[in-house]
């Protein structure tokens, strides 16, 4: 096999075969194929073809009991125990409100879906895992014990699609974001006006801004940069004050998101891990090459996040202090964030 020339399902398995303790992500990018490519050699074997329309799937997902939800993106993994709860479809958003599992769903970015099972020994385990057309996973619910098998199997059944193929063809979508020279004083006359968060999607578009230049750009008062590994000293800051926090990861399909406490820390390599009963995520600290301070106004004040970047400008990760609506910031999250060092600060 050249480097030119794609593998053959079969030459995939090989490789998987051949490397049975590489992660999945790895050996898709050692093939340079994607990892719906990946899942799809297996089809007839450990992986059958479903439909990957997210609200088709949401109206069934609350059946399937208690699961682990993950969401990731190249440099973080967020993995939540819990059930599909609270769900409202619509064509371009979706919601789960559940107690655990709370996603912001996509879905017009997931195009394909496939049910995969594993047996490891004794153990079976089971999947659902959906890709948008580029193969990249958006994505995926594992059953655990208390999981509802039969509601799982019915999904199945009545997703699987006639097309059973292990060929798994990318398009790759060209479209990129207009963004121009950033207009300070327009930027910051328009984020001084914001009255809630999520205004500020709409400032970037009307602005034409990618987000990391407008935090870059618009002034102390709103965004200062903090050492890019201040991620981690603000989760053993929260650890240490038992302060509820927001913890978003996303990728351009889904958007899921942790509210609560953390609690068992764990650095192991570049990883930086959080080990809760019910929330697992895992960060590469050495993907971020920047980290931000960003305050917003809202009717409520000032609300304050952490917000890491890689080398690309992409956000990697998010934080924010539980907060409901109708209430101020809370003095202990604030206080988190006014304690992460400067970049210029020497590290301890």
């Amino acid at each position: 096999m050249t480097e030119t020339t794609r593998p053959t399902p079969a030459e995939i398995r090989a490789f998987r075969a051949e490397n049975p303790k590489m992660r999945e992500r790895d050996i898709a990018a050692q093939l340079n194929i994607s990892e719906a490519a990946l899942v799809a050699a297996e089809v007839g074997l450990t992986a059958i073809r479903i439909d990957g329309d997210a609200n088709r799937f949401l109206e069934r997902a609350e059946a399937l009991g208690e699961i682990m939800a993950l969401t990731r993106n190249e440099s973080v993994v967020h993995e939540k125990i819990g059930v599909f709860e609270k769900i409202t479809t619509g064509k371009h958003a979706s919601i789960v409100l559940g107690e655990n599992i709370d996603l912001r769903i996509f879905p017009g970015t997931w195009a394909h879906g496939f049910a995969v099972t594993k047996t490891d020994g004794d153990q079976v385990r089971r999947s659902l895992q959906f890709f948008d057309k580029a193969g990249m996973a958006v994505h995926k619910v594992h059953l655990r014990p208390a999981s509802n098998l039969e509601a799982y199997e019915a999904i199945v059944a009545d997703f699987r699609l006639e097309d059973q193929s292990q060929e798994f063809v990318e398009v790759v979508s060209t479209k990129v974001e207009e963004t121009g020279p950033v207009d300070v004083a327009a930027l910051r006359e328009n984020w001084a006006a914001m009255t809630d968060t999520h205004q500020f999607f709409g400032l970037l578009r009307k602005l034409k801004i990618a987000r990391q230049d407008a935090v870059r750009s618009v002034g102390e008062d709103f965004a200062h940069e903090v050492r890019a590994d201040a991620a981690g000293d603000l989760l053993r800051g929260a650890a240490e004050r038992d302060a509820d926090i927001m913890c978003f990861v996303g990728n351009h399909g889904t958007i899921q998101i942790h509210t609560g406490t953390v609690k068992n820390i764990q650095p192991m390599g570049p990883w930086l891990n959080v080990m809760d009963p019910t929330f697992h995520m895992h960060l590469r600290m050495d993907h971020i090459a920047e980290c931000w301070v960003v305050r917003k106004p809202t009717v409520d004040g000032f609300v304050t996040s952490l917000e890491a970047y890689d080398a690309s400008g992409e956000m990697i990760i998010q934080f924010f202090g539980k907060r409901k609506e109708g209430m101020t910031e809370r003095a202990d999250w604030r206080e988190i964030l006014d304690s992460l060092p400067r970049p210029d600060s020497v590290a301890a």
